[in-house]
């Protein structure tokens, strides 16, 4: 019974890394760029899976290309981000609201309808270069009517500091990088999810100073 209560108790993160290993395998397709593109495109605006793992992938694939990817990865991430912006404008009511439901971000969304005018540009900073779901900040970005060339900057800046960091890890370090994650999944995905905690009791701290 105790074996069992504790296989239950490890779903969460055996889902995690099924997930993670089934971004990996489309790193060993012919066609990896494209899915990387597509889903660093998908990630910023509804899909819950972050493009990092199959960058990083790619990147270990072929090192002298890892800048190349990272800019792949920039691109349609911030592209992405636009579409959210999109969905935000014009399809917030049926897209955007189901988006919101699915990560239970209603509150954070509500906290920070009143100071997306002074702090938009922080905000979609913020979440795209931590683990807070960038995807909610460029609905709101939209929703909210943050002017387009600042949220553009933000985005463009904020994802290749991202994505290009990790690229250059690969490309000095190589195979070690991923031998770490591998070795330490189960420990990473816990530091993750208290960054990702952090990032959302930073901006309310931001939202309510003391």
């Amino acid at each position: 019974m105790e074996k069992r209560l504790e296989n239950l108790s490890m779903n969460p993160l055996r889902l995690i890394r099924r997930l993670y290993d089934w971004v990996l395998s489309w790193a060993d397709k012919r066609f990896g760029s494209w899915a990387l593109a597509i889903l660093s495109f998908a990630e910023a605006s509804f899909f819950p899976i972050p493009p990092d793992p199959l960058l990083i992938a790619l990147c270990l694939g072929s090192r002298t290309r890892s800048f190349y990817f990272a800019l792949v990865c920039s691109v349609a991430s911030v592209l992405g981000g636009l579409a959210g912006y999109a969905i935000g404008i014009y399809a917030f009511g049926t897209i955007g609201q189901s988006i919101l439901d699915w990560y239970d971000a209603q509150d954070m969304y509500l906290a920070i309808q009143g100071h997306y005018a002074d702090h938009g540009f922080l905000y979609v900073f913020l979440a795209g270069f931590t683990p807070i779901p960038y995807k909610i900040f460029t609905i709101a970005a939209g929703v909210f009517e943050l002017a387009l060339v600042p949220f553009i900057l933000a985005s463009a800046v904020s994802r290749s500091a991202r994505f290009f960091l990790v690229a250059g890890a690969i490309y000095l370090f190589g195979e070690p990088i991923k031998a770490f994650i591998d070795r330490w999944f189960n420990l990473l995905t816990i530091v993750f999810a208290i960054l990702l905690v952090g990032g959302f009791l930073l901006i309310k701290m931001m939202l309510h100073p003391a």
